[in-house]
């Protein structure tokens, strides 16, 4: 069962951590969530939203269950998911999966690669696109949480969420 409007309209840091063991479906290519970070508020200085409401940035604004997509480095895509109330920018980051057949995609930019998300997948409402959403699934991993990975600021924050000993 697809997860609905409720489940990213919680807490973000919950989300991060429940969102490990669900499975990503993107057109004909799925995967276990094995990586999350959470981003959140004005407050916190890594997160887009940390200097306000910009374009590039503009849908972590909007309602829970969007896609956010951006392109950093000049080479790489990064899939997040909006999460809290519509108006208060937050939302969390796709790090890793765990594909069918055993491969793990451990970084953002592969991930995005390999399923071929772009930016022009972002601002898509995952709640009832067809192709592009998340289901609920019974995997629960154990996990850890650690620092956030390749941020300059807010690098004390335990916001990364990583599963320990995923399987399919």
């Amino acid at each position: 069962m697809r997860l609905q409007r409720s489940f990213f309209e919680q807490p973000t840091l919950e989300v991060a951590q429940k969102l490990l063991g669900q499975r990503l479906v993107f057109q004909d290519k799925s995967g276990l969530i094995t990586e999350t970070e959470a981003y959140f508020g004005f407050n916190d200085p890594a997160s887009h939203a940390a200097r306000g409401k910009t374009p590039r940035n503009a849908v972590m604004f909007g309602p829970a269950g969007f896609s956010y997509i951006y392109f950093i480095y000049g080479m790489y895509f990064c899939l997040n998911v909006v999460t809290e109330k519509e108006g208060f920018p937050a939302a969390v980051l796709i790090r890793g999966l765990l594909l069918p057949d055993g491969v793990h995609l451990n970084g953002p930019g592969k991930l995005c690669r390999a399923l071929g998300f772009s930016k022009e997948w972002s601002g898509v409402d995952i709640i009832t696109h067809p192709s592009f959403y998340i289901e609920e699934t019974k995997k629960h991993f154990h996990y850890e949480k650690t620092a956030r990975v390749g941020i300059k600021q807010g690098v004390d924050l335990l916001w990364r969420f990583c599963a320990l000993n995923p399987v399919v």
